[in-house]
């Protein structure tokens, strides 16, 4: 029954993630005077329609369809004139490059914002953090010391990578290959230590479970009080760390490093945060902290959406502005601009490759789940 129920909360915020989405461009595009034919939240069949209150100065009586659909996956806002040029001076494709990458900026902003307010908004709850600093050493490791670590010195940057919170410290080590040295910045009684090529390598540990591990040889962890300022910092902070794991996932999937196969699409992410829901709820005996779970996946899953969709992939709102700039050159280079029937064929394709490559997770998604 508790999966059942994270299972309908994850589909009711996954429709808050695309509406929000949608939001943003919709809003932004009545503020900069663009005509939108409809705002709708969900898919299918129109459950409820009103143009009451919609109407806005500039439109002249003509006001804009707001729909809430059958289906709640998806939704989207109907500008005037997106793929191609209708003759209304307040179409999307009449105006200015500038209104168009707002616009287009816009969703993803919104997605960006909410995964922020909902990090912060837990974060608010937290008293203590456990931070980058160098509690101990391994047996043997050798390189303690003025020259080397230290215990008490606080992890600034690994491979050049910032380090916030001991999870980043975590994920950077773990992508050094261990055998070519780490080139690390660390505080020591607030003086900036520089460690490059630090002689760190991978040595065999064993755990209190028995299992042999590889590790580097130092523990990372300390507890640290939390004021009011540092919970809202902490919850932007780990709203930016979301940012670079989605980059590190994505630079894992272009270079292989991660399997295409290993690809979720809606179907596995309900799955597994419907699941992370409940495990928290039955470690924790809390209802509350199992609801605590899932939105901070939703949060991951917010920010991911937004990074997502501002790749220059065609359909994809990345892809819309990247036109957008490529138009703006073209036309001070040449005078010409790619015709809107064209940029629509190449977004109208995309879209096909996009849809036919969701079935396909969906359906390995759903062969994971019963097999």
């Amino acid at each position: 029954m508790a999966r059942f129920l994270y299972i309908l909360l994850v589909v009711l915020l996954f429709s808050v993630l695309i509406a929000i989405h949608e939001f943003g461009h919709f809003i932004t595009a009545k503020l900069l005077g663009i005509k939108v034919n409809e705002f709708a939240i969900g898919m299918g069949p129109a459950i409820w329609q009103s143009r009451n209150g919609a109407g806005e100065p500039w439109e002249a009586g003509e006001k804009t369809l707001y729909s809430l659909r059958l289906f709640p996956v998806g939704g989207y806002c109907a500008m005037e004139g997106e793929d191609e040029d209708t003759g209304d001076p307040r179409a999307f494709s009449r105006q200015k490059g500038w209104k168009k990458i707002v616009i287009l900026c816009a969703g993803s902003f919104m997605n960006f914002l909410l995964g922020l307010v909902i990090m912060v908004a837990l974060s608010l709850g937290v008293s203590e953090i456990n931070v980058p600093v160098i509690s101990g050493f391994m047996d043997g490791f050798g390189l303690e010391g003025e020259a080397g670590l230290m215990v008490g010195d606080r992890i600034l940057e690994i491979d050049g990578h910032a380090i916030w919170l001991k999870n980043d410290a975590f994920l950077y080590l773990d992508r050094n290959d261990g055998v070519s040295g780490v080139d690390l910045v660390v505080d020591r009684g607030g003086q900036r230590m520089v460690l490059d090529d630090f002689p760190m390598t991978r040595a065999i540990e064993t755990e209190e479970n028995g299992r042999m591990v590889k590790k580097f040889g130092i523990t990372i962890g300390q507890m640290e009080e939390l004021t009011i300022p540092g919970r809202f910092h902490y919850g932007f902070l780990q709203t930016i760390d979301f940012v670079r794991i989605v980059w590190v996932s994505l630079g894992d999937l272009v270079t292989g490093r991660v399997a295409v196969s290993e690809l979720s699409g809606v179907i596995g992410v309900v799955d597994v945060v419907s699941e992370a829901g409940t495990q928290y709820q039955n470690e924790t005996k809390s209802v509350l902290a199992g609801i605590f779970g899932v939105l901070s996946m939703m949060a991951l899953i917010a920010v991911n959406l937004a990074v997502m969709n501002m790749l220059p992939i065609p359909a994809l709102d990345g892809g819309r502005i990247f036109f957008v700039l490529l138009n703006g050159i073209l036309f001070a280079v040449a005078k010409r601009r790619i015709p809107e029937r064209y940029e629509g064929y190449v977004h109208a394709g995309a879209f096909v490759v996009l849809l036919a490559l969701m079935a396909v997770v969906a359906l390995h998604d759903v062969w994971n789940i019963f097999v």
